[in-house]
């Protein structure tokens, strides 16, 4: 038999993009427990982020941060040796990613040059992360524990968001957009992590198959590194037209609900 793998997206995915309740996927999150199934979080959010949603879900296995910065993989998880660069906290670390402080020095040029009205993480305040994204004080305090990967918003005519583009990638940058704001990241990707990922599944396992959700366009490397795509529908009831993947499942239901009619679908027949 296979062993099935799930990686999924977090905000707008597997809790709700508003209220952030993973309350409408319980029943596919509590069968995946049953059935051992392992549940990889792939997200843009932070590690502090994801190891409190973890405690939330009783969900113990490797994980993905800041749009495939860093791979947290408890120590044990695997029985085949395999190359990381650090331990720290019971975990076994593979970074991707570029260090936040290089990533904030980068953005601050990138505004100096173009003085465009432009506002990363680093330049908010935890009360306005707070009311920015709908987040308790607690939780903003940890969307700012970033390592790898600089949120940040334009506050321009769209006609002028290529420009700041151009100049990320000029210096040897990446960039992506999640549901809030963009991201100024290294050259790492979901896709990257998903694929090393599922390179140490695939030591431990004869068979599996990998199965990945998401919701918008930061979502379209992951999705391509899976055996099933699927993509869940957005708050206005829509799909993002920008994520086009050969095989791609659209799901029925916004955000979680979607996730999990998918999952409950799927596992029954697999």
């Amino acid at each position: 038999m296979e062993q099935n793998i799930v990686f999924t997206d977090i905000d707008g995915t597997v809790i709700d993009y508003s209220t952030y309740s993973f309350e409408d996927a319980l029943c596919s999150i509590d069968l995946i427990r049953k059935l051992q199934i392992p549940l990889i979080f792939c997200s843009s959010k932070t590690r502090a982020e994801i190891e409190e949603l973890r405690k939330k879900m009783h969900i113990f296995y490797p994980f993905i941060s800041e749009n495939g910065g860093g791979l947290f993989i408890p120590k044990g998880c695997f029985k085949q040796p395999f190359h990381y660069h650090r331990e720290e906290e019971g975990y076994q670390i593979i970074e991707l990613g570029v260090p936040y402080r290089t990533l904030c020095l980068v953005f601050k040029d990138i505004k100096k040059k173009l003085g465009f009205d432009i506002k990363g993480f680093s330049d908010m305040s935890p009360e306005e992360v707070s009311d920015i994204c709908g987040l308790t004080l607690d939780e903003a305090l940890l969307a700012k524990k970033r390592e790898y990967d600089e949120p940040f918003v334009i506050d321009e005519d769209e006609s002028l968001y290529q420009s700041v583009f151009q100049e990320i990638e000029t210096r040897g940058y990446h960039y992506t957009r999640g549901g809030r704001f963009f991201h100024l990241t290294g050259k790492n990707d979901k896709g990257k992590a998903v694929e090393i990922l599922t390179s140490l599944y695939r030591k431990e396992y004869s068979h599996i198959r990998t199965i990945g959700i998401g919701d918008s366009y930061n979502d379209r490397e992951l999705l391509q590194e899976v055996d099933v795509p699927v993509l869940v529908q957005k708050p206005d009831g829509t799909y993002d037209p920008s994520v086009t993947i050969n095989g791609l499942i659209k799901a029925s239901g916004i955000g979680p609900k979607g996730w999990n009619n998918y999952l409950m679908d799927y596992l029954k027949d697999n």
